[in-house]
């Protein structure tokens, strides 16, 4: 019953926190006007040129480009790589299919590919893969404190059996 509750309590929680999260990817500079605005599919021509789909580009830009604040840089990078943590490390606890280090690298992808691609159609922001990959690797970073608990619990066990031998 108690494990129930703590799973009720912790699904909550991340749909709290996909909530804030939207509020930061989708509509960080908007206001309530600008957002209902967006939803009206009005046709204004193609935007492709704000868009990146090479990968890394971005990255690079803000990592070795001399004319961007140190701020925005920071905020760019390390917030997406941060915004998707608690995401990486809420999900093992809610499903057992995310014990696994590829579900959540895919779920991770899923989420940030939704984000990106509402940003495109509804041009919130730009659409750009390198989101796709710092976002998916906080996912992973956040994933990480789990998998080394996983790793040091299955090394004491198994240097308990072996401790009494047995292999």
């Amino acid at each position: 019953m108690m494990k129930a509750i703590i799973k009720i309590g912790l699904f909550l929680v991340l749909c709290v926190y996909v909530v804030i999260l939207s509020k930061l990817v989708l509509f960080k500079y908007l206001s309530l006007h600008e957002i209902l605005a967006h939803f009206a599919f009005r046709y204004e021509g193609p935007t492709w040129n704000e868009h990146n789909l090479i990968p890394f580009q971005t990255i690079f830009f803000y990592l070795f480009s001399t004319d961007i604040n140190f701020s925005i840089r920071v905020e760019n990078l390390v917030g997406n790589i941060i915004g998707f943590a608690p995401f990486g490390f809420l999900l093992p606890f809610i499903w057992r299919k995310f014990h696994k280090l590829t579900n959540i690298v895919l779920a991770t992808l899923c989420l940030s590919f939704t984000f990106e691609f509402v940003q495109l159609i509804f041009k919130f922001g730009s659409f750009d893969v390198d989101d796709l990959l710092l976002n998916t690797l906080g996912g992973v970073i956040g994933y990480l404190p789990i998998l080394i608990c996983k790793v040091v619990i299955q090394n004491r066990q198994q240097h308990k059996l072996m401790g009494r031998g047995i292999k």
